[in-house]
């Protein structure tokens, strides 16, 4: 069973910086797994929001992200990371750490940590 443990969220203004970060326990090993992070917001469904592949290291950014966030994985730490740049208002939510066994190049929460609060206000 897999356990995941997000740290880093918080309150910033708009275009300032915030860095996610995840550590994952409970597997020999992460190329099996697709990483990544979820978003949930009040009244609406859980998003993915980046993914990235623990086998060849590919990526996937939902549109509204692209160009800001970066996503990484450590397969020796077993960690996951997302850099989160210019952040903007309608990037608030609670944001999950995940791994799941993946569908193309998008990730699927099988896996999730508890979730890391992100507010980003004037």
């Amino acid at each position: 069973q897999l356990q995941l443990v997000e740290s880093g969220g918080g309150t910033v203004q708009p275009g300032e910086s915030l860095r996610l970060s995840c550590v994952v326990s409970g597997a020999t090993r992460l190329d099996y797994y697709g990483l990544g992070w979820f978003r949930q917001v009040p009244g609406k469904e859980r998003e993915e929001v980046s993914c990235i592949s623990g086998s060849d290291g590919g990526t996937h950014y939902t549109d509204s992200v692209k160009g800001r966030f970066t996503i990484s994985r450590d397969l020796a730490k077993k960690t996951v990371v997302l850099q989160m740049s210019n952040l903007k208002p309608e990037d608030t939510g609670v944001y999950y750490c995940t791994a799941g066994i993946m569908t193309g190049y998008l990730c699927n929460d099988d896996y999730s940590g508890q979730g890391t609060q992100v507010v980003v206000s004037s």
